[in-house]
This record gives structure tokens, sequence and C-alpha cells, in this order.
């Protein structure tokens, strides 16, 4: 890349930079970190959704958080955004193929997830997973 003044001409020469991880981990929690972004991605299993669906399936997340995650997944290539051109207009996230790939340790998270919250049960703690379906409690059951 050249710049030039108005007497002089200066080169640059691109600088590559190397990130470098410690161990597959390190770049497998680069990607799929934050509070909702396994979240999301679980729910996109399924199939594309609207950002409204994401915000009903999770009703904790504010819409901002969620913006800004799915822009990072985006961002990542495991997710994709398609803008449908109709009034209103309409957005659907989906999965990319590369994102499908993260399916199994999803499924083993949650795993581990749901052994742990019985686990802690069995210890006295207040403590459950709220599975959603026609069969699960409401969120005004849950609460009482």
């Amino acid at each position: 890349m050249c710049y030039s003044g108005d007497n002089y001409l200066v080169k640059r020469e691109a600088v590559i930079v190397t990130k470098v991880y410690n161990v597959g981990v390190e770049a497998t929690l680069e990607v799929i970190s934050g509070k909702w972004k396994p979240v999301i991605m679980c729910d996109l299993h399924d199939g594309a959704m609207r950002t409204g669906e994401l915000r009903r399936a999770i009703p904790s997340i504010s819409q901002k958080v969620l913006t800004e995650q799915l822009r990072e997944l985006e961002r990542d290539g495991v997710i994709t955004r398609t803008v449908y051109n109709e009034m209103p207009p309409r957005v659907e996230y989906a999965l990319t193929e590369h994102g499908m790939t993260l399916s199994g340790l999803l499924q083993q998270i949650c795993r581990w997830g749901e052994a742990d919250v019985q686990r802690r049960s069995d210890n006295g703690e207040h403590v459950l997973i709220r599975h959603f379906g026609d069969d699960a409690p409401s969120r005004e059951e849950l609460l009482g």
C-alpha cells in the first residue's frame, strides 16, 4: 500500500497478525462463549427463527443483548441472517452448516447441565430446568 504526500512516498507493508490459541477449547469458547450464544444455537437447531420468536424462547434476554449475540454468531459463520424483501420486513436466523457441527457439543453440554441440576436438586437445592413444549409448565406455574 502506498501513500503519497507533498514530497514523499511512504510504502507500508501489510501487517499480518496470527492469533495463537493454547488449546482448541479456547478457539471454541471464543465462538460460543457468552451467556446466550449456546441457548440461541440450541433454539435454532430445529430450524430458522425470527427475532421475536427467539425473544419468546429466551424471555430473560434483552433485545440489545440478543442483537449483539446474533451479530457475533453471524460474524463467526455459525448462523445466517436472511432478510426478506416484504412489508413488513421479515428477518430470519438459521444455523449454517458450520454451526450445525456444534450440535453434538451442545447436546453434551445440555445433558451435563440436566444431570448437574438433578444432582443439585437431590442435594436439596431448589433448582429446575424448564423445558419448552406442550407438557412443560408455564412460567407462571413455575414462579407460582
